[in-house]
């Protein structure tokens, strides 16, 4: 193909994925946009599922999934507080694991490819959610099959990415809640969209009194005890709030 040609089929490409877009989001309120362009990103990619999360204090907090396996994996990595999703968030670019059974990507995060491929997840490929400097969450995409994305398919996914940080970004901040509550502004951004993850929240506090340790302490017991009960953060979470589980009774 002419390089000509060429940028004409990308341009038609990039059209037509712009096109899914903005139909996959017609008509969706600001809590239902995470989930539809995650189906979204689905229908565009080669991959088998997606998912996309905010990244705060260190813990991916889930705001929508396009199946209940890559919801299940999402919660993996946040249990282990490590992944592909943790590696983007902190570096600010794509991560691409695209063989989680053999080689690089299994000695860069043994435990999760162990999980994952027992899931039935082969490759995840994530992309950050942000700027230049900035980065907040991920969008994460899964595949039940070893392989590289092409340089269109990563560019496709990082619209997708790109769409969904402008999506984040418009949605009722803090100041919309009014002040005073002593609740920081980013918890109040995310109180709307992640309901569930404010039980991870509260279990840390109450696992701080329990203890007497600080937030990040209390976050890694939560962590180590779900991995070591091959459970996840968030069930340990319910179980804490619940009162089903105490901390310094272990």
């Amino acid at each position: 193909m002419r390089p000509r040609d060429d940028q004409r089929a990308r341009g038609r490409e990039r059209a037509d994925a712009a096109d899914a877009i903005a139909e996959g989001v017609r008509g969706a309120g600001p809590s239902e946009i995470p989930g539809r362009l995650c189906h979204v990103a689905v229908e565009l990619l080669p991959v088998n599922g997606a998912s996309v999360s905010l990244h705060s204090d260190g813990m991916p907090v889930q705001l929508g999934a396009s199946s209940a396996q890559a919801a299940y994996v999402t919660e993996i990595q946040a249990t282990l507080g490590d992944g592909p999703c943790q590696s983007a968030a902190e570096r600010g670019e794509p991560v691409l694991a695209c063989d989680l059974t053999a080689g690089r990507d299994v000695g860069r995060w043994p435990v999760f490819a162990q999980l994952a491929t027992e899931a039935g997840i082969r490759a995840v490929y994530s992309m950050p959610l942000g700027n230049d400097t900035v980065c907040v969450g991920t969008l994460d995409l899964y595949r039940d099959a070893p392989g590289e994305l092409t340089a269109d398919e990563v560019r496709t996914a990082r619209m997708v990415a790109g769409v969904m940080t402008v999506a984040l970004m418009a949605l009722p901040r803090g100041e919309e809640y009014g002040s005073g509550s002593g609740v920081r502004d980013e918890d109040r951004w995310l109180s709307g969209l992640a309901t569930d993850h404010d039980e991870v929240y509260q279990a840390t506090g109450m696992i701080m009194a329990q203890l007497g340790v600080g937030a990040d302490e209390a976050l890694a017991r939560l962590r180590a005890h779900a991995f070591s009960h091959s459970s996840t953060a968030l069930d340990v979470a319910r179980d804490v709030v619940s009162h089903r589980i105490r901390f310094d009774q272990d």
